[in-house]
């Protein structure tokens, strides 16, 4: 998985909103496959490895329900190894009776489902970059029905045992107001590329020319509010950034363009046009 490691910038983590901690770690733990690292009262951290983590959750005070036709998550994306990795948990999934939807996207295949607040989940596998096409610097996604049949083919594994420990956060997919501005952020500001537009209400953005390390819609209405800061959603996102040296630049042509950025801790921490809270880190 070259393409979530150095020197490409990528997302590391993501740390999304509940409505009920203790609801959610058990769905996360028996229909997802993590594993606990950390716990308090009201977050935890998750993982897959027993070392790091790659989504956190966090139960805010008088939390509310999702709420539509806003910013924010439309889904994190879990990836997988290998393609066997996808077929196993589509079965853990039906033994459980899970109802999920599935796309094809040529880059990748892909189950979708919603956790218990209504937070989107995309588990998918990537097909070898090698057989990615590619027409004058885009790259050709489609949404064409999952092959249950040829993907199931793949070796059978025993027994349910989690999420592999090589899994990785491959991407997330958020909900923005407008794409000009949001657009102008992403790339001037934190340098990535665009390399799909679909359409004229999403496009895709990476470095190292992935299918995206991050995907931006206004499905939700051009204009959309952000959600009350406890609303179930996205608390944030993690970028590693390759090294300190390009994270310096990077807070600087955020300053550039007038984007807000600060220093917590150690991270420096910005926030797009539409509300959706970045961290800055390196590798």
């Amino acid at each position: 998985m070259d393409f979530h490691r150095e020197p490409n910038t990528y997302v590391g983590h993501v740390r999304i909103k509940v409505q009920d901690l203790q609801r959610s770690l058990q769905y996360y733990q028996e229909v997802i496959g993590f594993q606990i690292l950390e716990r308090t009262d009201t977050s935890a951290k998750l993982t897959t490895d027993g070392k790091s983590s790659v989504l956190s959750l966090e139960q805010p005070d008088n939390a509310l329900p999702k709420e539509g036709k806003t910013t924010g998550l439309y889904h994190f994306a879990l990836l997988l190894p290998s393609r066997s990795d996808l077929a196993n948990i589509v079965r853990h999934f039906a033994q459980l009776g899970i109802r999920i939807g599935s796309s094809d996207h040529l880059v990748s295949e892909a189950l979708y489902l919603s956790d218990p607040d209504g937070n989107g989940i995309e588990i998918y596998a990537d097909r070898p970059a090698s057989v990615w096409s590619w027409v004058n610097g885009e790259v050709q996604m489609a949404v064409d029905p999952l092959n249950f049949e040829d993907l199931l083919a793949e070796n059978h594994q025993a027994s349910w045992t989690g999420l592999p420990a090589d899994t990785v956060m491959g991407h997330i997919h958020l909900h923005v107001s407008e794409l000009k501005k949001t657009e102008e952020f992403y790339t001037k500001g934190l340098g990535f590329e665009v390399v799909n537009r679909f359409g004229t209400r999403a496009l895709f953005i990476s470095t190292g020319k992935y299918h995206h390390h991050i995907g931006l819609n206004t499905w939700n209405g051009v204009g959309a509010p952000p959600p009350p800061a406890n609303s179930v959603g996205l608390e944030s996102f993690t970028l590693i950034l390759p090294s300190d040296e390009v994270r310096r630049q990077v807070v600087s042509d955020l300053k550039q363009i007038g984007a807000p950025v600060v220093e917590n801790g150690d991270a420096w921490v910005t926030t797009d046009p539409s509300g959706n809270r970045i961290l800055l880190q390196h590798a």
